[in-house]
């Protein structure tokens, strides 16, 4: 017995890791391809990357909008996969291509009209407002380009499609980076446009991708093609549980994104320096992050298809080999990040005071990422796969809205402490909350099987 049960967990891994390799692949390449938009532009001025790195976090909220709707759908489409009714997750495809439509909107139509007074949020500093207005405006018209392209790609994960998905992204991914080359440089007899260059190559990029998504859904045969027209289509159940199930996963992650972005808001009014420096930050902990986020990305689909098969407590043994995988993953992107100090650090063009700030956050990343993982495997992965997203939305609004804004905000603002101690009180965040989550899993109150019998 104890035999099986080794080969047994060992195939679960196999799996797991198998789901997850192509999703890091997709992900390294993101990480690398925003490290040469940074790259780039570091190459413009300090304060073209400044000036970007706040813009984008519109951007990042959008992502996280998507990425909500996306693993929404994919708790239910997980489910139904191991159910093997494809009719009920083209369904509920539908149904996220609705919200997204809607919200690309709610984000397009302000970045293209008053991009300036968007940017105001972020910085008082006139020069990054003009440049951030500028790539907010150009950059606004992919929005709806990347809710429907997110979606399908979503979907298509959630029935372990993941290589089709992975190309699909990788691929968009290299234009981005080349078209970013061209217009940042002048490649080509193309004017130099610094970050408005950025914000073109971003909406060609994301239209072609889009385009790219529409082909292979003809031409492949896939069981799950991108259909436009399945938004009009009557939903009835379905829409009910998507509302009950996939809607908490949304504002969990409108709620968590909207927040991480007021730590952006805070150090964007303690000057430039830390803005300039935690950009890199960002993308040097997005390599550290790349395969513990996969994990989590891989363990929600691999453990969601197990419930819906009525495998309960099959999926409760993978989401431990999970979060074994997940706590490796993290203590390895932590020494990831140490280990890339003494290349980064001489390699940036910062000033002395920007340097040092470099340095002190990547120290802190090289634990704070492990924390990160373990919570976004659970909540975001093992959680949803079992149909509780409530469980998150209340955690992380408690946690970073009583918690960790407040606590930013009081720090820099009333107590006015140094920017390097603000930066590590705003990293305690996610591991205020490990004693909640670990207990909520151990609980087993998200094992459940979310399917219902002909929809």
């Amino acid at each position: 017995m104890k035999k099986n049960g080794n080969r047994a967990g060992m195939e679960s891994y196999r799996m797991i890791m198998r789901l997850a390799l192509p999703i890091v692949i997709q992900n390294l390449f993101s990480a690398a391809i925003s490290s040469t938009d940074v790259i780039m532009l570091n190459s413009v001025g300090q304060s073209a990357v400044s000036a970007v790195s706040l813009a984008t976090q519109y951007s990042s909220v959008l992502y996280m909008v998507f990425y909500g709707i996306g693993t929404g759908a994919t708790m239910l489409c997980a489910q139904y996969w191991g159910q093997g009714n494809t009719q009920a997750i083209e369904k509920i495809e539908g149904i996220a291509l609705r919200f997204s439509l809607g919200i690309s909107l709610l984000f397009a139509v302000p970045s293209a009209v008053v991009p300036g007074l968007m940017m105001t949020l972020f910085t008082s500093d006139q020069e990054l407002i003009q440049i951030g207005a500028s790539y907010l405006r150009i950059v606004s018209i992919s929005f709806l380009c990347w809710g429907f392209s997110e979606v399908y790609l979503a979907i298509l994960r959630s029935v372990e499609k993941v290589k089709i998905s992975t190309a699909l992204n990788v691929s968009a991914l290299l234009i981005n980076v080349c078209l970013n080359a061209v217009f940042v440089y002048g490649l080509f007899g193309a004017p130099r446009l610094g970050a408005q260059g950025v914000a073109i190559a971003t909406a060609i990029s994301r239209g072609i991708q889009l385009i790219a998504c529409f082909g292979v859904s003809i031409v492949s045969g896939n069981a799950v093609r991108l259909r436009p027209e399945a938004m009009f289509w009557k939903s009835g159940v379905l829409m009910q549980d998507f509302l009950h199930l996939a809607v908490p996963a949304v504002a969990n992650d409108i709620s968590w994104s909207v927040a991480f972005s007021m730590y952006s808001v805070i150090m964007g009014h303690m000057g430039t320096d830390v803005v300039a420096a935690n950009a890199i930050v960002v993308v040097v902990r997005n390599f550290g992050t790349v395969l513990c986020y996969s994990i989590a990305s891989a363990s929600g689909i691999y453990v969601g298809k197990k419930i819906g098969a009525n495998q309960l407590e099959e999926a409760e043994r993978d989401a431990s080999r999970s979060m074994q995988l997940t706590v490796a993953s993290g203590i390895f992107g932590g020494i990831l990040v140490a280990a890339s100090m003494p290349f980064v650090l001489p390699a940036v063009s910062l000033s002395d005071t920007a340097r040092g700030y470099l340095k002190i956050m990547l120290l802190i990343n090289t634990y704070y990422i492990t924390g990160s993982a373990v919570n976004t495997t659970l909540i975001a992965g093992i959680f949803r796969a079992g149909g509780d997203s409530r469980f998150g939305l209340i955690c992380d609004t408690i946690d970073m809205w009583c918690y960790g804004v407040p606590l930013g905000f009081f720090a820099a603002f009333v107590l006015k402490l140094p920017p390097m101690w603000v930066y590590f009180l705003l990293c305690t965040d996610e591991f205020v909350k490990w004693p909640w989550v670990i207990h909520h899993y151990r609980s087993r109150k998200w094992l459940k099987n979310i399917t219902r019998e002909n929809v």
